[in-house]
C-alpha cells in the first residue's frame, strides 16, 4: 500500500481562515460587479431577446467552463443557447453559428488568442458580439458591439493568479442575464417544467391525474343495489381499500371505504342485510382526469384522505387515485 502523502505545513486553522477569506473576497467581487453594470446590460438583454437564432456562448479555459453553465442556464429558462468551443470553432465548428445569432464571448483578460482568431469571421457573418470581460480596454472589448464589465479587484487565490473571484463574477453575470431574459419572456413554472421533464418540478407540473389513475378492470365499482357481501368482494379483489358506487350511467353516487367497514363492525350492524346504497358515504371527493396530479395530492392532504375518485368532463367515473400512486410517481 503506498504511503500517504505528507503535508507538514498544513494547518486546519489556516485552511478555515483561507475559506473565510475566499468567501469575503468573492462577496466583495459580486458587490463590485453590481456597481459596474450600466446600460450595456440592458442592451445585451435586448439583443438576446431580439435575435432570431441562438445565443452562442464561447470561452477558453475556466471561462469556457463558466460559459457551458451559462449556455445551459439560458437554454433551460427559455433562451435558445449553446456553447461552442472557440478552439474547435477555428476548425469547422464555426459553421454552427448563423447570421441571426448573438455570440457571447467570455474572457477575463479579453486577450484570448482563440477568441481573437475567430472574431473576424464572426464579424463577416454579421452576428451581434457581446463581450464579458474584466478589461473593458481589451482587444475583445474593442471589437464587441456590447461589453459587459466582469472585472474584480482581487482573486481569492492567495497568489492572485488562479481564476476564482473572476469566474464567480462571470457566473453571477450569466445568471443575471438569464433571470432578466426569463422575466422579459414571461417564463413560468410550467415552461421550466417542460424543459426539465425528469426533475421533481417537471413531474409536479406536467403529470396529470389521467397519467396515474387506476382505470378499467382495476377500478372498484358497484351499483347502489349491490349486496354488501358482493361489494366487499369487489373491494378485496381490486385492493384499493374502497369501492365507488355509481348509477347505471356511471355517475358517482358515493364511496365505501375500509374505514366505513370498521365503523359498521364496531356498531354491530347486520352486514348481510345491507346494500351498497345503505352504507355508502355520499359526496365523496372527486377530481378531474385532466387535473394535475399535484392538485389531486393537495385535495387528499386538505381533506386527510388517501384516495380520490376521478371523473371525466361529463361527470362519469373513469378512474381512481390513491396516495401510493402519487408516491410511486414521486409527485409527493
Amino acid at each position: 500500500m503506498p504511503a500517504k502523502p505528507s503535508f507538514p505545513g498544513f494547518s486546519a486553522e489556516r485552511a478555515l481562515q483561507l475559506a473565510r477569506d475566499t468567501f469575503d473576497i468573492e462577496a466583495r467581487a459580486l458587490l463590485g460587479l453590481k456597481a459596474r453594470q450600466d446600460a450595456n446590460f440592458g442592451r445585451a438583454c435586448q439583443a438576446m431577446l431580439e435575435c432570431t437564432g441562438r445565443v452562442v456562448v464561447m470561452g477558453m479555459g475556466k471561462s469556457g467552463h463558466v460559459g457551458r453553465k451559462i449556455a445551459a442556464t439560458l437554454a433551460s429558462t427559455g433562451t435558445p443557447a449553446m456553447f461552442v468551443h472557440p478552439g474547435e470553432a477555428s476548425h469547422g465548428d464555426l459553421g454552427m453559428v448563423t447570421p441571426g445569432d448573438v455570440v457571447l464571448m467570455i474572457s477575463n483578460s479579453g486577450e484570448s488568442d482563440e477568441l481573437g482568431a475567430i472574431i473576424p469571421a464572426l464579424k463577416r457573418l454579421g452576428v451581434t458580439l457581446v463581450a464579458m470581460t474584466g478589461r473593458i480596454d481589451s482587444t475583445l472589448a474593442q471589437h464587441a458591439h456590447i461589453t459587459l464589465n466582469s472585472a474584480v479587484d482581487q482573486e481569492a487565490c492567495p497568489l492572485n493568479l488562479a481564476p476564482t473571484a473572476s469566474t464567480t463574477a462571470q457566473m453571477a453575470l450569466g445568471d443575471a442575464l438569464a433571470v432578466a431574459l426569463l422575466d422579459a419572456r414571461g417564463f413560468r413554472e410550467e415552461d421550466f417544467a417542460r424543459s426539465h421533464p425528469g426533475g421533481s418540478l417537471g413531474r409536479k407540473l406536467l403529470m396529470h391525474v389521467r397519467d396515474l389513475m387506476r382505470s378499467g378492470d382495476e377500478l372498484p365499482r358497484v351499483g347502489p343495489q349491490t349486496a354488501f357481501t358482493e361489494m366487499l368482494r369487489e373491494m378485496t379483489g381490486k385492493g384499493l381499500g374502497f369501492t365507488a358506487i355509481t348509477d347505471a350511467a356511471g355517475a358517482v353516487l358515493g364511496i365505501f371505504t375500509d374505514g366505513d367497514l370498521r365503523r359498521l363492525i364496531e356498531r354491530g350492524a347486520d352486514l348481510r342485510a345491507l346494500l351498497a346504497a345503505d352504507v355508502m358515504h355520499k359526496g365523496p371527493k372527486l377530481v378531474s382526469a385532466d387535473a394535475l396530479a399535484v392538485d389531486a395530492a393537495d385535495v387528499m392532504e386538505q381533506h386527510r384522505i388517501t384516495s380520490v375518485l376521478v371523473i371525466d368532463a361529463a361527470g362519469v367515473l373513469v378512474g381512481a387515485l390513491n396516495s401510493n400512486d402519487l408516491m410511486r410517481a414521486k409527485v409527493i
